[in-house]
């Protein structure tokens, strides 16, 4: 009987391997379930990533590139992406269109550069006044947030993944003291988002401009202010020899989601394991570039303080009561036009108000 079950388990296993190598599909039995997937050791793909950060950028462009080696590991080598800086293959700016139209298979990017042709994927990135990153990615994964981020995106044939986020970024640099609302007033800043949105109604201009760019543009008057992400990156960037204040907090994006995009045609045609392998590769950059984030943010804001005597300042108490107060006025307006902008906004603050209940007794009173 032994050597019947041996001869048994070695024709089944032959025959599974069989499948396997040819791409069939392998039944997968226990005892509550049964699951099929597809599987084929014998096709391998070779796809482009663009992104919206300049070549090599640490941390947003560094884990691009992560994310091309963990999938490209993960599956013995059928799987390689090439990885774009912004402007190498296609402008930082145009990564949506890229890979919705199949000139890229993935984009890494920020969901808020594509509000004039999605208004609702704003909501998908961070919203004045909103969710942190914790907040965010627990509406994403488990309130329902992805699920209608995927609805929005289905329109444009992209198929996206929450793939990082910058933590609660700085208020931005200026040259001029912010006293009052009324000081925004004419200036133009760069600033992306719902917050563009927002200093527009307290009366400056909100320029948007990829990251590449901004050293030279507020250095040459292009723009009077901007807002980059932190300390880390803003260190980095140069900004602190060329503006006289570092203005917080970051009401504007108080936790920003990065969104790895795929084009949904090609994803469709993948085999079961390589989803699994870009859906992990996903979720472990999500992870890892939050923390990267939080350390060197950690590390920089010390340098800035103690090495080079930037001058960092709050908003006052009536400039941020003003923002807000434009906030509320700029997201009204937007879902009022918008069936998906109102759809994923009533989810979003459905669930902003039950963690935030939590959140009040645990992480802030603790704080």
């Amino acid at each position: 009987m032994k050597k019947l079950r041996r001869r048994v388990f070695i024709k089944t296993a032959s025959a599974a391997v069989a499948a396997v190598s040819t791409g069939m599909l392998v039944s997968c039995n226990n005892q509550k379930e049964t699951k099929t997937i597809s599987i084929n050791l014998g096709k391998t793909y070779e796809w482009k990533m663009v992104t919206s950060w300049p070549p090599r950028f640490p941390i947003l462009g560094e884990y691009a590139g992560k994310i091309a080696e963990w999938i490209d590991k993960a599956s013995s080598g059928r799987m390689k992406i090439h990885v774009y800086g912004g402007g190498e293959l296609v402008p930082a700016l145009e990564v949506f269109d890229s890979v919705s139209f199949g000139v890229a298979e993935m984009g890494h990017s920020v969901a808020y550069y594509w509000a004039g042709k999605a208004p609702a994927a704003q909501f998908f990135a961070s919203v004045p006044f909103g969710m942190n990153a914790r907040e965010m990615n627990a509406w994403l994964y488990f309130g329902g947030g992805l699920e209608l981020w995927r609805e929005l995106y289905a329109d444009f044939n992209l198929y996206p993944f929450p793939s990082g986020n910058t933590g609660s970024q700085m208020g931005g640099w200026f040259n001029k003291e912010i006293t009052t609302i009324k000081d925004l007033r004419g200036l133009k800043i760069r600033m992306p988002g719902l917050g563009g949105k927002v200093i527009t109604k307290a009366g400056a201009t909100s320029v948007l401009s990829p990251g590449g760019e901004l050293y030279t543009n507020l250095e040459r008057g292009v723009i009077d202010a901007l807002e980059w992400i932190g300390p880390y990156h803003d260190y980095l960037m140069g900004f602190h020899k060329i503006a006289k204040y570092y203005y917080f907090p970051g009401w504007h994006e108080p936790g920003s989601t990065l969104e790895l995009m795929v084009n949904k045609d090609a994803y469709e045609e993948l085999p079961d394991d390589l989803k699994t392998i870009i859906k992990a590769a996903a979720e472990a950059s999500n992870t890892l570039i939050l923390s990267a984030f939080d350390a060197k943010n950690t590390e920089y804001y010390l340098k800035m303080q103690y090495e080079e005597n930037v001058n960092f300042r709050k908003f006052p108490d009536e400039v941020i009561k003003s923002l807000k107060f434009f906030s509320e006025q700029v997201i009204n307006e937007i879902v009022a036009k918008d069936e998906m902008s109102r759809k994923a906004y009533e989810s979003y603050t459905a669930f902003k108000k039950k963690i935030n209940g939590w959140f009040d007794i645990s992480e802030r009173n603790y704080i």
